[in-house]
């Protein structure tokens, strides 16, 4: 069902605080996410990058809604002149020296006439970006 969130889960051989870095300084998350403009981990905070496939791309308009360090972060999620608002949340789990990392992102049903928008094409996304992109970067990159 479109209704139904996306969720993802991984876990990463690193410690939580790199996971954390990875997720909120703009110069690590080009590497495994997408350029944003600018982001600061405090609610309010507004940012905005160019993301798509098969020579589409869309504006995608955030804001930082929840930040507890190291442990929780979520901001809203929507597309410039396109209907519809999801919620993502990141979520991490310390193992020791290891991280778990629950990504859910709900709301996806609020993005209609729009294929690209499609539950399926969030699932496979995210699991690409979660499960390669990240993982690659966090556990290949020197602390």
């Amino acid at each position: 069902m479109q209704d139904t969130p996306v969720i993802v889960e991984e876990d990463f051989n690193v410690p939580v605080n790199k996971v954390w870095r990875a997720l909120t300084d703009k110069n690590k998350m080009q590497h495994w996410y997408f350029d944003v403009s600018d982001f600061k981990p405090e609610p309010g905070f507004e940012f905005h990058f160019n993301g798509g496939s098969e020579g589409k791309t869309f504006v995608h308009l955030c804001k930082i809604i929840e930040v507890i360090p190291e442990q929780k972060l979520s901001y809203s999620w929507r597309f410039q002149g396109f209907e519809g608002n999801s919620l993502l949340i990141f979520e991490l789990f310390p193992r020791g020296n290891k991280t778990h990392l629950k990504l859910t992102h709900e709301g996806l049903g609020t993005f209609a006439g729009q294929p690209e928008f499609a539950k399926e094409n969030f699932r496979i996304g995210w699991k690409q970006i979660i499960g390669t992109a990240l993982k690659n970067y966090l556990e290949n990159t020197p602390a």
